[in-house]
């Protein structure tokens, strides 16, 4: 067994000749315990977080996206897509074509990007979940329905119950100038009934879900889509499909997985948390630098022990190792307990619930949502490591600064 250890093991437990070295190596315990604990479980709450919104935002956002590298649309009609629409490893093929437009309800107006989709979008049995009024159907019949964002039905004051008070549309016709006579002659107006209203985001919510033959014949555009959306089957690695079909298009097309087309929104929740994570470190350094005390008032202690030593034969190292690895054992100790507790606590809050946010719906909980990583664990066990390392080296040094005067006193 190795010296510095056995004897730091016995230091860690025996009984000190001072009790108050006992209390303040206990504290620093606890101190590293409570910080390492509170750390994990923080973390695992912005975990869950995170996957709550992105369960939102993926509702809505395809796994491939696929835009014309330049201009706003391209032509669908060619032997790749085709064959691409064939695939078997794909769930949903829709073809997009959405372009913004002004929209009138009663006596109000607001702008809004009209999305056509094709039949493949409503695929996604998910997006009745995001649903806050009415249904999500497109079509009732041959008549065309939309599916309007909360932020736009407010805005308008739509009453998805009133079938006989439908929404306008209006588009400036292509190819045509302005014309001084009547300026309603350049515009498309379309009607529509709301079916339904959902909620994700106010990025989102400010969206007009048609048809895609409504949008066309809205649009004037008969043969050419601005995007292709693609989700894939359980089994399938989205990002290696994403990958094959973007070397296979080339520079032509630009294609997207859904990170890349909420960058932002990743980029927010990824700052958040490593925010968090930066304060709630500082606050556990304290803690851990705790130890340079109780290291300190130790090494008083044993003063005598330590001349002993040296007189045996133990150099400076072997001394300095008794005490460094004295504090690496408070600290890593309290880090253990500290995340078993968090753990423990995790899998109680995902089983129970028992901390509540307030009113929940189909996509947000009621309770605080928690989702354990073991990245997270790893992460916390090592920056306590990294510090309780240098606290300890910084107390230890302490053992053998006067080392040779103890000798000539003793």
């Amino acid at each position: 067994m190795n010296t510095a250890f056995y004897i730091a093991r016995r230091y860690l437990f025996a009984k000190k000749s001072t009790n108050a070295i006992n209390i303040i190596s206990a504290i620093s315990l606890l101190g590293v315990l409570v910080g390492s604990a509170a750390l994990i479980i923080i973390l695992s709450v912005f975990n869950g977080f995170e996957e709550v919104v992105l369960k939102m935002f993926n509702t809505i956002t395809p796994q491939i996206l696929i835009v014309p590298a330049q201009g706003k649309t391209f032509d669908p009609n060619t032997t790749y897509f085709a064959n691409l629409k064939k695939d078997k490893s794909i769930f949903s093929f829709t073809e997009v074509l959405s372009e913004n437009a002004l929209i009138r309800y009663n006596n109000k107006q607001a702008p809004a990007l009209v999305k056509g989709v094709s039949d493949d979008f409503i695929k996604n049995k998910s997006l009745d979940t995001i649903m806050v009024a009415g249904s999500f159907v497109l079509k009732s019949g041959a008549y065309p329905n939309a599916v309007i964002g909360s932020a736009l039905q407010a805005y308008l004051g739509v009453n998805v119950s009133d079938g006989f008070m439908p929404l306008q549309i209006f588009s400036p016709k292509k190819g045509i100038h302005a014309s001084s006579v009547n300026p309603m002659d350049d515009f498309t107006v379309l009607t529509i009934s709301t079916s339904g209203v959902f909620e994700v985001q106010q990025d989102f919510d400010n969206i007009m879900i048609v048809p895609l033959k409504f949008a066309r014949e809205l649009l004037g555009e008969e043969k050419k889509i601005s995007a292709i959306e693609i989700n894939v089957n359980n089994n399938v690695n989205a990002e290696k499909l994403r990958s094959k079909i973007a070397g296979e298009l080339g520079t032509a097309f630009v294609v997207k997985n859904r990170e890349q087309q909420n960058q932002g929104l990743y980029n927010v929740l990824g700052s958040e948390k490593w925010m968090v994570y930066i304060i709630l470190t500082f606050i556990l350094i304290i803690a851990i630098f705790n130890i340079i005390g109780s290291l300190t008032m130790l090494v008083i202690d044993k003063l005598k022990d330590i001349s002993i030593l040296n007189s045996l034969g133990a150099g400076k190292k072997l001394i300095r190792g008794i005490f460094l690895i004295e504090g690496m054992m408070i600290t890593l100790t309290g880090c253990i307990l500290g995340l078993l507790i968090g753990f423990i606590f995790c899998l109680l809050q995902q089983q129970f619930g028992w901390f509540k946010m307030g009113e929940s719906n189909l996509l947000i909980p009621n309770a605080y949502p928690i989702a354990l990583k073991w990245k997270d664990f790893i992460l916390v066990f090592i920056t306590v490591s990294f510090f309780s390392f240098i606290a300890s080296a910084l107390a230890s040094n302490l053992s053998v600064k006067k080392i040779d005067h103890l000798n000539q006193d003793l």
